[in-house]
């Protein structure tokens, strides 16, 4: 049962190196900033993890544009969403997304969760911004999957995000948790990447309240009738990271991954490097076993990452 869960779960690491054990508890690393030295110690990183766990996902946050984790690599900036928007050349922004995955699989990084499909509808919006492609929707949509196709050129798994939309909130889910309206133009660019394929998602930790009272993240109404239901999404849907506000000011770590697993995430992502990992596989463990998480849930759920998985070796 332990292995199930820990293919469900995504982990932060604090330093350089891979921590003794961690991938025992998880089938995933997310990296940033603070473990990137050079591009050799990337490299040894990522090597240990597959030498510990073959099927490891290992993912970044790369969109592009100014700075980015990879900075300290000397990685040269490329264009970012709202120039690549401006421009509306879908080839520059499919080159622009397979200069990326060619400089993540180079590393050893076979996960981007990049690009974001919301949509740039509030100028007051402190998260999204220069992050969006633009406020068209079909805009928004084509260079969604002009990125994600550049991306998948170079083996490397795009995620899209953050479902069903940020862009329509007036604050950052980093310190507090969003309240939006939802329209159909936000869901444009997600029904687009689900028509194609993309590999993963990323859900958003904003409550609409004309679908669910809990945040998106947590909300079976937004991860399984909207998702899974309306939109037709079949690939792994990842949570954003589960330290941030709008989530652990309500919920610890582990209550939270129960949460959202139950809601319909595939795989929980816990972004800090000192959290405790092992606690939470046990916490979720428990929750299968009181039977407030159906197994057959967990069972879905790590297929869908371990597909994954053996996709983008």
């Amino acid at each position: 049962m332990r292995e199930l869960v820990a293919r469900c779960l995504m982990a932060g690491i604090p330093g350089t190196s891979l921590p003794p054990g961690l991938l025992d508890h998880c089938a995933g690393l997310i990296l940033f900033t603070r473990n990137v030295a050079s591009g050799d110690q990337v490299r040894e990183l990522t090597s240990a993890a597959r030498a510990a766990r073959p099927d490891v996902l290992i993912a970044i946050d790369a969109e592009g544009g100014p700075g980015g984790h990879l900075a300290a690599l000397g990685a040269p900036e490329g264009l970012g969403n709202r120039a690549l928007g401006r421009a509306d050349d879908v080839s520059l922004t499919r080159r622009a997304g397979a200069e990326i995955g060619a400089e993540l699989a180079g590393l050893g990084i076979n996960v981007d969760l990049a690009p974001c499909a919301d949509l740039d509808s509030r100028a007051d919006n402190p998260i999204i911004g220069a992050r969006s492609f633009g406020a068209d929707p079909a805009l928004v949509a084509r260079h969604v999957l002009a990125f994600v196709s550049g991306l998948e050129s170079q083996g490397v798994a795009a995620c899209a995000k953050h479902f069903p939309g940020h862009g329509g909130t007036s604050a950052d889910s980093h310190l507090e948790l969003p309240v939006a309206a939802l329209t159909p133009e936000d869901l444009v660019p997600f029904r687009a990447a689900a028509g194609a394929g993309v590999p993963m998602m990323m859900s958003a930790h904003v409550t609409y309240p004309a679908l669910d009272a809990a945040p998106a993240t947590l909300s079976p109404a937004v991860l399984t009738r909207l998702l899974r239901d309306d939109v037709g999404f079949g690939g792994v849907l990842v949570t954003d990271a589960l330290e941030m506000r709008a989530i652990s000011d309500r919920h610890g770590f582990a209550e939270a991954a129960v949460l959202a697993l139950a809601a319909g995430a595939d795989l929980v992502l816990i972004a800090v490097g000192d959290a405790d990992i092992a606690g939470v596989n046990d916490a979720v463990v428990a929750a299968v076993e009181s039977g407030r998480l159906p197994r057959s849930r967990l069972e879905e759920a790590a297929a869908r990452v371990s597909a994954l998985a053996r996709r983008y070796p």
